[in-house]
């Protein structure tokens, strides 16, 4: 007799305040034949705090064990099993473990549905004060300067609102790269605890905002940054040269003087990159 594929859940668990747990998420964690948790211990509080006693089996599914478990959790799938997917906050696979998962169930032909829960992202947007009608989710940086550096350089010219996720501990480098790339002046929100007691939203340009998160931020921290103008100056391509030069004569690569320059003039890389390359071949000194 064949058995009927079971069913993934993913469910969204509160950010902050426990109230904002979805009705489902009791129903599901009750029922669920197997709970997949980020964390066994922040699971047992939540479960507690809502009232709730598992009656399937409760794993481990984190980032260490993500690989090897995922085979496990697909077998329990077809053997038509309800597989009950939570992180520690917001919704799995959104920085969160999950993707592989998903990806393996469908994959396997296996449904995959979910509990709409909380969400950083959505609710820093709604609170940043910034433009929300296009955004991009970029997730956590590099720790390393120089890939972080390399990947704020990416989205220089985005047009779209930014929202990052970061640690506490790392917050003033990654706005104080942030001002070098995107400039001082653009404005960004630092939203802290979101949904907590000590919930705090710190709005302006993100040069200011380096300056007051060098004094020390605690908790949960998600960025959202204003997107690139539309144009900054009209420059033709003798400036542009003109300012790779300058920067180059201060110390920085050509590579990322002509990535600085289009972001100061708010224009394609491969256009400053062309008027470099035609200033060499016509001998113009750089």
């Amino acid at each position: 007799m064949t058995v009927a594929p079971g069913t993934l859940v993913l469910a969204g668990t509160p950010i902050g305040d426990i109230a904002d747990a979805p009705p489902r998420l009791a129903e599901e964690l009750a029922g669920a034949d197997v709970v997949a948790a980020e964390d066994t211990r922040r699971l047992r509080r939540l479960t507690q705090a809502l009232g709730v006693q598992p009656k399937g089996r409760v794993v481990s599914y984190f980032e260490g064990n993500e690989a090897a478990r995922t085979p496990e959790l697909v077998e329990a799938l077809l053997g038509g099993a309800r597989v009950l997917l939570v992180t520690d906050a917001g919704m799995p696979s959104v920085s969160d473990p999950g993707y592989r998962l998903v990806a393996a169930a469908v994959e396997r032909d296996i449904k995959v549905t979910a509990v709409p829960g909380p969400s950083a992202v959505l609710t820093a947007l709604a609170l940043s004060g910034l433009p929300v009608d296009r955004f991009c989710f970029e997730g956590f940086l590099p720790r390393k300067a120089g890939e972080r550096l390399s990947r704020l350089r990416e989205v220089a010219g985005e047009r779209r609102t930014l929202v990052y996720f970061e640690a506490p501990h790392r917050l003033d480098d990654t706005l104080a790269a942030m001002a070098e790339v995107f400039g001082a002046e653009r404005r960004a929100a630092v939203c802290r605890e979101l949904t907590k007691t000590y919930e705090e939203i710190k709005r302006g340009p993100v040069g200011e905002l380096a300056e007051w998160a060098a004094e020390g931020v605690r908790g949960e921290i998600t960025v959202v940054v204003e997107g690139a103008p539309e144009k900054i100056e009209e420059l033709d391509a003798d400036e542009l040269v003109r300012r790779v030069r300058v920067r180059e004569e201060a110390g920085e690569r050509r590579k990322e003087a002509i990535a600085a320059v289009a972001v100061e003039a708010g224009v394609p890389k491969r256009e400053v990159f062309d008027a470099v390359v035609a200033a060499k071949s016509a001998q113009k000194p750089l």
